[in-house]
């Protein structure tokens, strides 16, 4: 990877896109593009082409995408379909038109069956029916990886498609209500520290078991790819830990590094969604990737990010 040619990388304003523009200034790259949503909407497709037209990006990582936690995925089903889908086309189409000599895509492991054989190794995929709380965003997603695979095939394009685990960290979505879990449960752990509260609600029964990683180890995943230059088989790799925990766990974790004494109960009126989520990584790590931050120091700079603002 030439560090002196124009990096694209999308979404650069959200968590895992602002990672990656911190990773790879780190590493020298000299020639970042990181447009905002204002600045470039990738569901317009002439915008997007003129774009590439106008700056002339070698390298992209396509990181942009609408994203929520259960109760937005199953409340907006149609947004994260459409405007994922219109998103991922209208990047591939630009790619692919103006000849750039890499693309990274960022899918999510929810792209797997709902009751998958754990650890969910890359070729599970299509073997079984999606989780339904977020069904839409998983199939917008599979069109992605499949679309990554289908130019590489028809027409040698170098694409590759990346599937993280649940990411979380600095400058994550940190709503109450339409939120992942680690930045739910820490702004409602904070909520419940200010008002004194002596019980702590967690969502559903607690029991479904969840694999995180900090997002700036999915950025130094994505350098890695993008940089190996020997052959990679399959369709795509998944990056994650290879742990999990489960979430009445993780939230007694958060409770004990923001200093929380009370009980703990648990509501389940809300959904738990898929009972576990671990993912095989054995791929990705005998390439010679690894990840770096563990659980607790990943949520501690999570943490005090959130109380900084």
């Amino acid at each position: 990877m030439n560090k002196k040619s124009p990096l694209l990388i999308l979404g650069a304003r959200g968590l895992v896109g602002s990672a990656l523009v911190r990773k790879f200034k780190s590493v020298g790259h000299e020639s970042i593009l990181a447009p905002f949503r204002d600045e470039l909407d990738l569901t317009n497709q002439q915008a997007v082409l003129e774009y590439f037209k106008t700056h002339k990006p070698e390298y992209v990582i396509d990181a942009a995408a609408k994203v929520g936690g259960i109760y937005a995925n199953n409340t907006y089903p149609a947004d994260f379909i459409f405007q994922n889908l219109a998103i991922q086309n209208n990047v591939f189409d630009a790619c692919f038109k103006h000849n750039i000599n890499k693309l990274i895509f960022l899918g999510s492991s929810c792209i797997y069956p709902r009751l998958c054989p754990q650890p969910i190794k890359e070729e599970y995929l299509l073997t079984g029916e999606l989780e339904k709380t977020n069904e839409a965003y998983a199939i917008a997603k599979i069109a992605g990886l499949k679309m990554a695979e289908s130019f590489r095939k028809q027409y040698g394009c170098n694409y590759f498609s990346l599937m993280p685990t649940n990411i979380y960290g600095v400058n994550d979505n940190f709503h109450p209500d339409n939120s992942h879990v680690i930045p739910g449960l820490i702004v409602r752990m904070k909520k419940t520290l200010d008002e004194g509260k002596k019980e702590f609600e967690i969502w559903g029964t607690g029991t479904p078991k969840r694999e995180f990683l900090y997002v700036d180890d999915l950025a130094s995943a994505c350098h890695f790819i993008m940089n190996y230059q020997g052959n990679i088989e399959g369709t795509h790799l998944n990056v994650g830990t290879g742990e999990d925990i489960s979430i009445g766990e993780l939230a007694r974790l958060i409770g004990k590094i923001m200093g929380f004494k009370g009980e703990y109960i648990f509501n389940s009126n809300y959904p738990d969604g898929t009972p576990r989520k671990l993912l095989d990584v054995s791929k990705i790590k005998a390439l010679g990737w690894k990840p770096e931050v563990e659980l607790e120091e990943g949520l501690k700079q999570s943490i005090q990010f959130y109380l900084q603002q």
